[in-house]
């Protein structure tokens, strides 16, 4: 019997906060990365005889992601996801190519970091989108923090940005009949209010949870748009050498693979990060 079987688990999240532990949120991460139902299973059975009040989800995620690499090496790695696009750092650059990256998979023409005039002033915009005459103005907010939520500050800023571009584009007349829509995306989750003030201006959020069903993580599960730092085979300083090129995610790489040479990789360990990359990408 399951030792905490009707005992409510209170364990602790990355921000602090406490809340029931709920297996099928286990079972759905594991899902979500690929792991067959005997595996998950197995994962879940375990992580239930041994959590215990007061653990951590870090802990949590470390216990699931070894057995889940026993299983599967390669699915294991989409299992760090979460943690792979808070790598991505130091600077922004790289998660605003990633969201490019993510935008063109959909069929939009996509520009990054461009600087363009407003009615009063200039602003740089970190990727713009455009599809047919529908042009999406991204503003990217990349954290270094799991725990942080981006405050209503961020919402109110881009709101008043964008209205000062479209103000000066809707006078041009190569935008006429065209619509806008102000984004602002981040690797971390929103606050309640910026969630509350984006729905009532019509500006649209773009978090790891948000929203929910067509999250940041799901777009790039189905899409298959990983950014290069979830490669288990490659080191942190490979990893930046790759993004600093402007190789952000496996797609690239893959389609790019004379890339690794540059990265003097032994044979067995080059062949190790194309066999990840086929897997990774769909490509096998």
């Amino acid at each position: 019997m399951d030792r905490n079987e009707n005992k409510e688990i209170i364990i602790k999240k990355k921000s602090g906060q406490t809340e029931p532990f709920d297996v099928s949120k286990l079972k759905a991460s594991l899902k979500n990365a690929g792991a067959d139902h005997d595996t998950i299973e197995k994962i879940a059975d375990d992580i239930e005889n041994w959590v215990y009040d007061g653990a951590t989800t870090s802990k949590i995620y470390a216990r699931a992601y070894k057995m889940f690499r026993r299983q599967s090496s390669s699915k294991a790695s989409r299992y760090k996801l979460k943690k792979a696009l808070f790598s991505m750092g130091p600077t922004g650059y790289p998660f605003e190519n990633l969201i490019g990256e993510l935008f063109k998979r959909q069929g939009f023409e996509v520009e990054v970091g461009q600087v363009v005039d407003g009615m009063t002033i200039t602003h740089e915009i970190d990727v713009i989108a455009t599809k047919n005459r529908d042009q999406h103005l991204i503003e990217c907010k990349f954290s270094h923090d799991q725990g942080n939520r981006l405050s209503v500050q961020v919402p109110l800023y881009v709101h008043s940005r964008v209205n000062d571009i479209v103000e000066n584009r809707q006078q041009q007349s190569r935008y006429k009949d065209f619509s806008f829509t102000p984004w602002v995306v981040t690797n971390a989750r929103f606050s309640s209010d910026s969630i509350e003030y984006s729905r009532c201006k019509g500006i649209k959020l773009l978090g790891w949870d948000y929203p929910e069903g067509n999250a940041l993580k799901d777009m790039i599960e189905r899409e298959k748009i990983f950014p290069v730092t979830i490669l288990k085979y490659l080191n942190k300083k490979e990893k930046q050498q790759l993004m600093e090129e402007g190789i952000v995610t496996c797609a690239q790489l893959m389609n790019e693979p004379d890339r690794l040479s540059q990265l003097s990789l032994s044979n067995k360990k080059k062949n190790a990060v194309l066999r990840e990359l086929e897997e990774l990408t769909g490509s096998k």
